[in-house]
C-alpha cells in the first residue's frame, strides 16, 4: 500500500512539475505571466480535461502554505514604523474597498440571479476580496511593490486578510444548519485575534529573535531554513487554531523580524519554498475549475465574471480618486484588484456548511472567481497604453544615438552624482531614466534626460551603446541580473560596464557578471561620515586613516572569501566588532 502511494506521489509530482514547466515557459514567452500558466496547466491535468491528477482539494490545502510564505516575505519588507505610516490606507482605503465592493456585488447577485438575501451575502461579500496570491507576485515582478502604488495595493490586500474574521462571523450569524455548532460571538473572535496578534509580537521579540541569534552564533546555515519554516508554520498554526487567517499570522511574524539583522537571510531561505507552493496553489485552483458547471451555464458564468470585474474596478477606481490618486494610477489599482480571491473558496465552503448556498452554486461561483483571476493579466496588458502617462516627444524624447562616450542609466540621487563627475571630466554623457516626474524636474535644471527602460538591449542600442566606451547602471535595487549583464557585454563588447548595487548580497549575486566595477550604495558615504565623527572626537589624521584602512582591508578580504564560497555568512570573524587596542585616555 505504501509503495502504491509512493508511486502515485512520484507520478503526480512528475506530471505537476512537467506540465507547469511547459505552460509557464510558454506564457512567460508570450508575456502573459506565470499565474495564467499555472492555472491552465492545472485545468489540463484536472478531472474535467485529462483527469491525470486526483484529489485537487488536498493539494490545495498544502499549496495554501504558499500564500502563507508569501505574506511572511512581504512582512519581512515592512518594518513596524513603515507599517504604522500605512495605517490610513489600511484602515481607510482597505475598509471602504471591502465594504463597498462586498455590498455592491451582493446587490448584483440579489437583484439579477434570484438568490435569497442570505445566499447573496454569503456569495457577494467573499467576492469583494481580491487575490493576494496573484496580485503581490505581479507587483513584485513589475518592481512596484515598494512604490506608493504598490503600498496602497498591499494596504487593501492586508485589510482583506483582516476582514476574514468579520466575514466568518456574518456567515455564522446566518447559519441554517441545525447540526452545525454555533461559533463564538464576533466580539470573542475579535478579542482572540487581538490576543493572537499580541502573542505573536511578544514571541517574535522574546523567543524568535533570540533563537535566530543562537543559530547565527553557531554558524549552522541549514538550521536557518528550519527555523524560518518553523516560524511561519507556527504562526500560521496559531491563527488556524483560532479559525483566523493563517496568512495574517505569517505576515505578523515577518513584520516582527523585518528590522532584525537576519531579514535578508530569512528571505533567501523561504523564497524557493514560496515559489513552488504558490505555483502548486494556482495549479490546484485550475484543477478545481468545474468546467462542466461552466459548460452547463456558460453565459451566466461569463456574465457574472464580467459584472464582478466591472463593479470592483469601478468602485476601486473611484476610491483611488477619492484618496487623491492620479486617475491613471487609480484605474490601474481598480483593474489590478478586480478579480475574486483565494479566500472566496474558503468562505464559499463556510456558506455551504451553513446551508446558505448549495453545492451547485458554490461550483458556479468558484468558476467565476477563477475566470476573473484569469482575466487580470490580460486586462493589465490591454490597458497599458491608457494607464501609462503619455510621454511628450518634445520634453521626454526616447533615447537616440548622439555620439556620447558614456551612457548613464538611472538619473536619481546616485546617477546624478556619477553623471556630473563624468561631465566635469569633459566626457559626453547620454542620460536615461523612466521616472517622468524626475525627467521634468531635471530639465528645469538644464539636464537632458531621455525617457526609456535602460534594461532593454534594443533601447541601449538605440541610445548609441554600440559606439559607447562606458555604460554605467545607476538604477535602484536588484533590477540587474547576471544574465542581463552578460547580454549587454555580448551586444556591446567595446563598452566597459559599471553598476551600482544595493548591498553586499547583490554584489555577491553579480560576482560573475562582466562588470568592470560595482559600487555599494552607502559604503563610501558611511565611511566619510565615520571619518567626520572620528575627527569630531579629536583623533589625528593618522589615527583616522589607520581606522579606515583597517576597515577597508577587512572588508575586502571578507568579500573575497564570500565570493569564493558563495555564502554571505562566510568570514564573519572579519567583521570588526571589538576594539584591538586599549580605549583612548587609559
Amino acid at each position: 500500500m505504501e509503495e502504491h502511494a509512493q508511486d502515485f506521489l512520484l507520478r503526480d509530482g512528475f506530471l505537476l512539475l512537467g506540465t507547469a514547466l511547459i505552460f509557464v515557459l510558454l506564457f512567460r514567452r508570450l508575456g502573459l505571466g506565470a499565474t495564467l500558466g499555472f492555472l491552465l496547466s492545472g485545468a489540463v491535468l484536472g478531472p474535467y480535461v485529462l483527469d491525470l491528477i486526483g484529489d485537487p482539494e488536498s493539494k490545495l490545502g498544502i499549496a495554501e502554505l504558499g500564500i502563507t510564505l508569501l505574506l511572511f516575505i512581504v512582512g519581512l519588507e515592512l518594518a513596524p514604523p513603515r507599517l504604522w505610516r500605512m495605517r490610513h490606507e489600511i484602515f481607510g482605503l482597505g475598509l471602504l474597498q471591502v465594504a463597498l465592493c462586498g455590498m455592491a456585488v451582493t446587490a448584483v447577485i440579489y437583484f439579477f440571479t434570484g438568490f435569497s438575501l442570505q445566499a447573496s451575502l454569503a456569495l457577494g461579500l467573499p467576492l469583494g476580496l481580491s487575490s493576494t496570491a496573484q496580485v503581490l507576485p505581479m507587483l513584485q515582478s513589475a518592481g512596484r511593490l515598494h512604490t506608493p502604488f504598490g503600498e496602497r495595493s498591499f494596504a487593501i490586500l492586508l485589510f482583506q486578510d483582516l476582514s476574514i474574521i468579520p466575514l466568518i462571523t456574518i456567515i455564522a450569524a446566518m447559519n441554517r444548519n441545525p447540526a452545525l455548532p454555533a461559533g463564538p460571538p464576533g466580539w470573542v473572535l475579535a478579542l482572540e485575534t487581538g490576543a493572537a496578534i499580541a502573542g505573536l509580537i511578544l514571541a517574535g521579540r522574546f523567543a524568535i529573535r533570540p533563537l535566530f541569534r543562537l543559530i547565527g552564533n553557531l554558524g549552522e546555515r541549514e538550521m536557518f531554513v528550519f527555523a524560518a519554516l518553523f516560524t511561519v508554520i507556527a504562526s500560521a498554526a496559531l491563527m488556524q487554531a483560532l479559525g483566523l487567517s493563517t496568512a495574517l499570522g505569517a505576515f505578523i511574524a515577518g513584520v516582527m523580524l523585518a528590522d532584525s539583522p537576519y531579514r535578508h537571510e530569512l528571505e533567501a531561505d523561504v523564497e524557493p519554498f514560496r515559489s513552488i507552493l504558490l505555483g502548486l496553489f494556482f495549479m490546484s485552483v485550475g484543477m478545481m475549475l468545474d468546467l462542466s458547471a461552466i459548460a452547463e451555464r456558460p453565459l451566466f458564468v461569463i456574465a457574472m465574471a464580467l459584472a464582478l470585474i466591472a463593479v470592483k474596478s469601478t468602485i476601486i477606481f473611484l476610491l483611488g480618486l477619492a484618496f487623491r490618486m492620479e486617475w491613471r494610477s487609480a484605474l490601474a489599482l481598480g483593474l489590478l484588484l478586480s478579480q475574486g480571491g483565494e479566500f472566496a473558496f474558503v468562505l464559499f465552503a463556510q456558506g455551504a456548511n451553513a446551508m446558505l448556498v448549495d453545492g451547485g452554486a458554490t461550483s458556479l461561483f468558484s468558476a467565476i472567481v477563477t475566470l476573473s483571476m484569469v482575466t487580470t493579466p490580460f486586462l493589465m496588458m490591454a490597458t497599458r497604453r491608457i494607464r501609462e502617462r503619455p510621454v511628450s516627444t518634445e520634453e521626454r524624447e526616447a533615447p537616440q544615438d548622439d555620439g556620447a562616450n558614456a551612457l548613464v542609466v538611472g538619473y536619481g540621487r546616485f546617477g546624478q552624482t556619477v553623471a556630473q563627475m563624468l561631465i566635469a571630466a569633459d566626457i559626453e554623457v547620454t542620460l536615461i531614466d523612466t521616472d517622468i516626474e524626475m525627467i521634468d524636474v531635471a530639465s528645469g535644471f538644464g539636464a537632458k534626460v531621455y525617457f526609456g527602460d535602460g534594461t532593454r538591449i534594443d533601447l541601449l542600442r538605440q541610445a548609441g551603446a554600440a559606439e559607447a566606451e562606458l555604460i554605467v547602471f545607476c538604477i535602484d535595487g536588484d533590477q540587474l541580473s547576471e544574465a542581463f549583464l552578460h547580454a549587454v557585454h555580448q551586444a556591446f563588447p567595446r563598452a566597459e560596464i559599471h553598476a551600482r548595487v544595493f548591498d553586499r548580497r547583490a554584489l555577491l549575486r553579480l560576482k560573475d557578471a562582466p562588470l568592470k566595477s560595482m559600487a555599494r550604495e552607502v559604503k563610501e558615504s558611511a565611511a566619510l561620515l565615520a571619518r567626520n565623527a572620528l575627527e569630531g572626537l579629536g583623533l589625528s589624521l593618522e589615527e583616522i586613516e589607520r581606522a579606515e584602512n583597517a576597515y577597508l582591508a577587512s572588508d575586502r578580504e571578507r568579500l573575497s572569501l564570500q565570493k569564493e564560497s558563495g555564502d554571505l555568512r562566510t568570514a564573519r570573524d572579519h567583521i570588526i566588532t571589538q576594539r584591538t587596542r586599549e580605549p583612548r585616555g587609559t
